[in-house]
């Protein structure tokens, strides 16, 4: 008997071993991580203004230096945190009608205009009325009073078809004139030496410090609240839902059945609040009179602020830090450095530009 050879199955091919992933580049890193990108792209900012005055002849390095030691007093960290605080309001007031499309660059005015309502109560209530009755007057008329002047500028819009961008800037102007009428003729303080100023505030009717001696008030807490508030009313509501579809596409919108006229005016009225509660807490916390030139141009910071965070209401409060102590820092660039005046503002349009330009998407608005 012969042997039967057996035939063992052949064995299976081996299965070549799929190539091993491409690492990602920075690029993808940077925008798998959206806030990263953010981070860098400010961080980059300095390299290039500090490139310009290295053309002037100023050593980077040392300017640098000596902008970071300006800031670490107490004194000058608490004026950081009090002009942030207002940048944080007006930046929200941009940032709100950002949402549905709307460019609201009359922040400045409608400061203005919350700071007058908020004095014209005050100036009738504070010698008569509790303090805390006065100051909660005060919000309200504050935020009363840049809303309805925001509501100008939406009204506007929706019956003559005038560009808002155009409406609110010209208004700037007009609230500006209203509130110097004022404080040279019928409210100027009889007691202030000739100056054109309002009476100052009783001390009741001025914001609480948190501490005896500190020039911190309660006006952080209001932006605190407020920056909480437009997130959550932006992010988890149908109105903040709604806004972002106006502001998409508002054909589309119309076509889904959404009130598109009463969103937009919606949305400046609220951030016409947000303002002019920025003039009050100014007001009321820091100036305690009205008087030429007191809001030092916080809407048009508060502008550059909203779009440096991208109109996000959290970027908001990071970016109105950064650019308040970049302002209060500026005062080295001319005192050690020599520099003009106005070079701090070029190192925020440089922030602003470099961070624009790192993410073109940064202008559309999202949640």
């Amino acid at each position: 008997m012969s042997d039967t050879s057996v035939l063992e199955p052949a064995a299976p091919a081996a299965t070549p071993e799929p190539p091993a992933p491409a690492k990602p580049t920075i690029v993808e890193r940077l925008k798998a991580v959206p806030w990263l990108g953010w981070v860098v792209a400010v961080a980059g900012a300095p390299v290039i203004f500090g490139a310009f005055v290295a053309v002037k002849g100023v050593n980077p390095f040392t300017m640098y230096a000596d902008m970071l030691a300006s800031l670490t007093t107490p004194a000058q960290a608490e004026t950081v945190i009090i002009r942030a605080v207002v940048l944080v309001l007006a930046g929200l007031a941009v940032a709100v009608p950002a949402r549905a499309g709307l460019l609201n660059v009359g922040g400045e005015g409608q400061i203005v205009i919350g700071a007058v309502c908020a004095a014209g109560v005050g100036l009738v209530t504070d010698q008569r009325l509790p303090g805390v009755v006065v100051l909660v007057l005060m919000l309200l008329a504050g935020a009363v009073g840049g809303a309805l002047w925001a509501g100008l500028a939406a009204g506007l819009r929706l019956t003559v078809k005038v560009n808002e961008a155009i409406s609110t800037l010209l208004l700037n102007f007009v609230a500006l004139d209203l509130m110097l009428g004022l404080i040279y003729d019928p409210w100027k303080d009889a007691s202030g030496f000739g100056q054109p100023s309002s009476r100052p505030l009783v001390d009741e009717a001025r914001l609480p410090l948190f501490a005896p001696g500190s020039k911190l008030n309660v006006g952080l807490v209001i932006a605190v609240i407020a920056v909480v508030a437009v997130w959550w009313a932006l992010k988890k509501t149908e109105w903040g839902f709604r806004l972002r579809v106006v502001g998409g596409n508002p054909e589309a919108a119309r076509q889904a059945g959404m009130r598109v006229g009463l969103l937009l005016v919606s949305a400046m009225l609220v951030g016409g609040a947000l303002a002019g509660l920025a003039g009050m807490v100014h007001m009321s916390g820091t100036e305690f009179k009205l008087r030429p030139g007191m809001t030092l141009n916080f809407g048009y910071i508060g502008f550059l602020v909203s779009w440096l965070a991208g109109h996000r209401p959290l970027r908001v409060a990071a970016a109105a830090v950064l650019l308040a102590a970049i302002a209060m820092a500026g005062d080295s660039l001319q005192i050690n450095s020599g520099l003009p005046a106005a070079s701090v503002n070029v190192l925020m349009a440089v922030v602003l530009l470099v961070v624009l330009g790192s993410n073109l998407r940064s202008r559309k608005v999202t949640a």
